[in-house]
């Protein structure tokens, strides 16, 4: 029988023994425990109390950051004397409640505030040129953007020039030509601020000027900070994960009639709300109208207080993520048919693809999965009218943003993070660009950092396995990006008796080391049983999970790679 090859290569943590006994003997953990907390950068006995508590009184102050004291003041003047404020924001999940939020308190201390949403397709990402126009229509004096606005350094000029203040609150990099003129300009990644955490989603630095400017923390809001926070792949350390871990509790008993709405609309209980299921569940179907759509429709229900209405929206979200489904699948294919037909790997090590009509909206997805299927890094480009709109996606050592900046003489427009960015490139500039980003990126990425990584926090044998545990490894949750599952690997053991495939590509086997023999499973891992006979030793990558199915919890293995042992 044919050997079976790992699906990704395995990087096991090294351990630091040192470290690794100091903090197990100053927290009272076990030396598992201590290693897999170094593995999250967390180093001393302070950092691993904090880590653990996971409290609200760890947040930072809001104050600290750059130019808040001053944008508070400014909307305190606007409240005092019944200004109208515009609250401009994006439409994707993060965008759409950090809106919610900031107008639901606005509301609440009595002011006179409206918001505007841009269309992704016709508007496309951020401020643009109509936003002086927009703001003098709805006859606004303050002008607060929200998840976007760090680089719209001429939109901003157009809106001080017509008498209009401006607050910027925005998490992405600033433009390498400075900040815009706005009266307050609340971003950590400015160079300027001193601000300890750099990584909160735009929804966090709004919960963050909320809490400045009315001088408590709501743990009301913190339901839509931690669907914000979540939806937007941010790193949930510090205080993300404060803010996610209070806000999934808030979910579970949201005071939110829209966002109740919609998880019955999707048939999530409230017990099963996790990070995961914001980002595969509840995510999707907000970001959904924004992208086939409007965006509004989201906020209209995360702002609806009535349960028949918000029952039909969250419906009409459903329909939308349907129809978001099966376009997203249509131009998977037609990305891939050009890859494989287009792309000399020898020589591209970032893929560039392009084609007229391609449905804006869906572009960072099909990015996404094309990034995630060739480990490569991706542009996706639709053109209309000889100009593409595009999003890009990266894999881990390729820093998108300086990668586009290295390019920005061909591009039109172009913004984002390391991992992803968006951009606009005349069609006649496509090929030159997909040349020079190739040629930037010949000089970073190696062959090795083309193949998938599997990180691997341990390497363990049988015997430590327990539900305690288990036990632990829970409390390092929530578990997102920054804060991975803990990964455990366990090498020579022998398969019991013979796989057996079930449904949904599974695989179900129970391995043994020759005293313990526990079950195992592996989601869309199914083909692996065509390599795998009782008496094959394998060596296997592995969270650990409890099998509960009609029974007494189990300690079982939810496999995540899996190979034959070698001597």
């Amino acid at each position: 029988m044919a050997l079976l090859a790992p699906r990704k290569n395995w990087k096991i943590k090294p351990a630091d023994i040192r470290l690794q006994r100091t903090l197990s003997r100053d927290m009272n953990i076990s030396l598992l425990m201590a290693q897999l907390l170094l593995n999250r950068n967390v180093k001393d006995a302070t950092e691993a109390s904090q880590f653990l508590s996971c409290s609200l009184s760890h947040l930072f102050d809001p104050l600290m950051m750059q130019d808040m004291s001053k944008a508070i003041t400014r909307v305190k003047r606007a409240l005092q004397k019944k200004e109208k404020i515009l609250i401009f924001g994006d439409y994707d999940v993060d965008g759409v409640t950090s809106i919610a939020i900031l107008q639901r308190v606005l509301e609440q201390m009595g002011a006179d505030v409206c918001h505007h949403i841009p269309h992704r397709v016709h508007d496309g990402y951020g401020l643009n040129n109509m936003v002086a126009r927009i703001a003098r229509q709805k006859g606004a004096s303050l002008f607060i953007s929200v998840d976007c606005g760090i680089t719209a350094i001429h939109e901003v000029d157009l809106l001080t020039k017509a008498g209009i203040d401006v607050i910027v609150i925005d998490h992405h990099e600033p433009s390498a030509n400075g900040l815009p003129s706005a009266l307050a300009v609340i971003d950590p990644k400015r160079k300027d601020d001193r601000y300890p955490f750099k990584e909160l989603a735009a929804v966090g630095l709004v919960y963050k000027f909320i809490q400045a400017l009315t001088g408590s923390l709501n743990e009301d809001l913190l339901d839509f900070v931690a669907l914000g926070t979540v939806a937007d792949v941010v790193p949930l350390i510090s205080e993300n994960r404060i803010l996610v871990k209070y806000g999934l509790e808030r979910i579970k008993n949201t005071k939110s009639v829209g966002l109740a709405a919609l998880m019955e609309a999707a048939k999530l209980k409230p017990t099963s709300i996790s990070p995961q299921a914001i980002g595969f569940i509840l995510g999707p179907r907000l970001n959904a109208t924004g992208r086939i759509d409007s965006a509004r429709k989201s906020l209209e229900l995360l702002l609806c207080n009535n349960e028949l209405q918000a029952a039909q929206m969250a419906q009409n979200l459903n329909s939308l993520n349907n129809d978001r489904q099966k376009l997203q699948r249509q131009i998977i294919q037609e990305a891939v048919g050009i890859v494989d037909k287009e792309v000399n790997f020898k020589n591209d090590k970032v893929i560039v693809v392009s084609k007229d009509g391609w449905h804006k909206g869906v572009l960072g997805i099909v990015a996404s999965r094309v990034c995630e299927m060739y480990s490569r890094p991706a542009v996706v480009i639709s053109l209309e009218n000889g100009v593409g709109s595009a999003s890009a996606r990266s894999i881990s050592g390729f820093h998108l943003s300086e990668a586009l900046n290295h390019c920005a003489a061909l591009l039109e427009e172009f913004g984002g993070h390391k991992l992803a960015a968006g951009l606009t490139i005349r069609a006649e500039n496509i090929m030159t660009f997909r040349r020079h980003i190739n040629d930037f990126a010949k000089d970073i990425l190696k062959v090795k950092d083309l193949v998938p990584v599997i990180d691997v926090d341990c390497e363990v044998p049988l015997s430590v396995l327990n539900q305690n545990l288990f036990k632990m490894t829970e409390s390092l949750q929530p578990f997102g990006e920054g804060n991975p599952v803990p990964l455990f690997c366990t090498r020579q053991l022998k398969i019991k008796a013979r796989p057996v495939r079930r449904a949904k590509e599974t695989l179900k086997l129970w391995l043994t080391d020759g005293t313990m023999t526990i079950s195992a499973v592996g989601f869309g891992m199914a083909a692996c049983a065509d390599y795998l006979a009782p008496g094959h030793e394998v060596d296997v990558v592995y969270q650990l999970s409890l099998d509960t199915w009609g029974k007494a919890p189990t300690l079982q293995l939810k496999l995540k790679d899996i190979k034959t042992s070698t001597v």
